[in-house]
């Protein structure tokens, strides 16, 4: 069974897609079907964001649709200020990658501690395919004040959060470094993709 990928995010092609298709997994992508249909996201949680994103997609297309989205939370920091799922966005402008570092350092230097500041990514997947089936997990995160020379495309956040256990910027982890930081992640979401095509085929 192929699934669409319904993300034109490259990093999210990257580090899921790929791995993803390194598994077994059979994708397409948004280039590769003709529409250019963009979705709303309204919701107040990822699953919500996931959901409408992979229905949405699954109506025009009639291609069973994976989505993946992702809220970002913060220890101590006001409810009114939260990113939650507007990663990307603050009071109501979306945010280009070098305004998203700036904004996050300032949160760090107003609510952190020593220049750090603890949270976690929640991520919300969801396939549509008539039915909608929906996985939530989350992931900790530390962010930090100072910054790395390395900025990847689609995720500049990586440039300010330290990975504790070996005291780098998340963005200068080696390939191998990466993908065992990743591998719980990535895991997550191909144990539920896996289990929708399993219980897909026996129904056939």
């Amino acid at each position: 069974m192929k699934l669409l990928l319904a993300t034109k995010n490259k990093a999210k092609i990257k580090h899921y897609g790929k791995f993803l298709q390194e598994h077994g997994i059979e994708l397409l992508y948004l280039n590769d079907i003709s529409t250019d249909i963009e979705v709303d996201e309204t919701g107040n949680t990822p699953i919500q964001n996931a959901v409408q994103k992979a229905s949405s997609y699954f109506k025009i297309t009639g291609i069973p649709t994976l989505a993946l989205d992702e809220g970002l939370f913060f220890e101590g920091v006001p409810s009114n200020v939260q990113p939650g799922t507007h990663v990307r966005r603050f009071q109501g402008k979306r945010l280009n990658d070098k305004e998203m570092i700036e904004h996050y350092i300032s949160l760090v230097n107003q609510y952190g501690k020593n220049g750090l500041l603890p949270g976690y990514f929640l991520y919300g997947c969801a396939i549509a395919n008539g039915e909608i089936y929906t996985h939530q997990y989350r992931s900790n995160r530390l962010f930090t004040n100072s910054q790395s020379k390395i900025v990847e495309e689609g995720y500049p956040l990586d440039s300010i959060q330290i990975i504790e256990s070996i005291k780098k910027f998340k963005s200068e982890l080696t390939k191998d470094e990466e993908e065992t930081i990743l591998k719980e992640e990535q895991q997550e979401l191909l144990t539920f993709v896996s289990n929708f095509i399993s219980r897909k085929e026996k129904q056939l």
